[in-house]
């Protein structure tokens, strides 16, 4: 097992307190929006096993099986295939959507033949497998997921009261859903750009004022107008609108499919992924936004969130179920004096120190983590839990 050394992003969206808040360190002054945990290549952690600093892709890449488990090799080639983060959000991140597999898998190779630079701001797809994740809230959580009820969203359009969106409320009430939901979203995304910022102008300044009522969606007003202060005169905010807001409290998650448009808009959390970058961009955002791919990858169907809470089993440990192969996040919950709680050594772990302070022990010694701190126990190696502190737990799937 191995303490982990891991990179902080210091994104422009990012929060300047709470990813040091959590480290125990102080702040820079400077937005420090994720802290990545895992071998993806862009910002790898590192690991010391007595022969100085090294980066855990590096040691995955020099012994695959003996790091991973061969039936993580088999399935997912040899390397770690998820990629653990804490997100530490200010400020609302851009609305985007993920791939499918296959639609990966074909998009990438479409580019690799055309030619397209790997570091084209233009380029869709970074590499050829899906990206489905996972969010689970450490605080109060705010973000954008899924398609709202077409109705539901042209009544939050029509109380804007603003003239240039009447036609966008007509056809959510005229067409069936999918039909509706696609138009609708095509038109914001291929508007003038200069009349879309003058509807996103008065869009702004409506949703102020609803915010500040006393409504059931006035908390979603007030989230659109902070995304439009943000972004002003940006498309996605009328975009954003189409979706549905939630709020995470702390310990829920919510998992990202395929085809499902989202946003995070502020909290601190713990997010879980496919090890990827293939981002399809819906707006909020100065980046390249290909609307005809966006359109073949987005799924057009409104549902609710499915807000996840941890389902414990009789060892203690909390799951977040997912349908994902790639990626299992749990956590453990540990009381100071409890009897070790021991670890299944079926496949690659990164655990991290979420509250607290916890021990883990193997059968080479005893690694203390606290709070923020984070290790890698490879497959195969027998290690427990103990102590007073939470800890997420993250492995395959498989």
């Amino acid at each position: 097992m191995d303490r982990l050394v891991n990179t902080v992003r210091p994104y422009a969206w990012g929060s300047t307190t709470a990813i040091p808040e959590l480290l125990g360190i102080q702040p820079t002054g400077e937005p420090q929006a994720e802290m990545w945990m895992g071998a993806h290549p862009g910002a790898p952690s590192r690991v010391d096993r007595g022969a100085g600093s090294t980066a855990l892709s590096e040691v995955i890449a020099a012994d695959p099986e003996g790091e991973l488990g061969a039936d993580s090799v088999s399935l997912f080639g040899p390397r770690l295939p998820f990629l653990l983060k804490v997100l530490a959000a200010a400020s609302p991140l851009s609305l985007q959507v993920h791939p499918d597999l296959a639609q990966a898998k074909e998009g990438f190779a479409d580019e690799e033949v055309r030619g397209v630079p790997a570091d084209a701001p233009h380029r869709n797809y970074k590499d050829a497998n899906h990206k489905p994740e996972l969010i689970c809230a450490l605080t109060p959580f705010n973000g954008l997921c899924g398609f709202r009820d077409p109705n539901e969203a042209a009544e939050l359009l029509a109380a804007l009261e603003v003239d240039s969106l009447k036609p966008y409320v007509d056809i959510l009430h005229a067409h069936p859903e999918s039909h509706a939901l696609r138009e609708v979203l095509t038109a914001v995304l291929t508007a003038d750009p200069e009349a879309m910022a003058e509807t996103v102008r008065q869009a702004t300044a409506a949703a102020e004022r609803l915010g500040a009522q006393d409504g059931p969606h006035a908390p979603a007003y007030t989230a659109y107008a902070s995304i439009a202060r943000h972004y002003p005169g940006d498309p996605g905010v009328i975009a954003a609108i189409l979706l549905n807001f939630v709020t995470l409290q702390p310990g829920e998650a919510l998992y990202l499919g395929a085809g499902v448009p989202h946003a995070y808009l502020d909290g601190l959390g713990v997010e879980i992924m496919a090890n990827s970058d293939n981002v399809l961009r819906c707006g909020l955002t100065p980046k390249h936004v290909d609307v005809p791919e966006l359109l073949r990858v987005v799924r057009f169907e409104s549902a609710a969130p499915a807000v996840l809470r941890p389902e414990a089993d009789p060892s203690g440990e909390e799951l977040y179920t997912t349908p994902i192969d790639e990626f299992r996040l749990s956590r453990h919950v540990l009381a100071d004096g409890a009897a070790p709680r021991p670890l299944p050594a079926t496949g690659p772990q990164i655990l991290l120190c979420a509250s607290g302070e916890v021990s883990l022990r193997g059968a080479d010694g005893e690694l203390p983590l606290k709070r923020g701190e984070s290790a890698f126990v490879p497959a195969g190696e027998e290690a427990a839990l103990s102590g007073d502190g939470t800890v997420f737990r993250a492995t395959v799937n498989a």
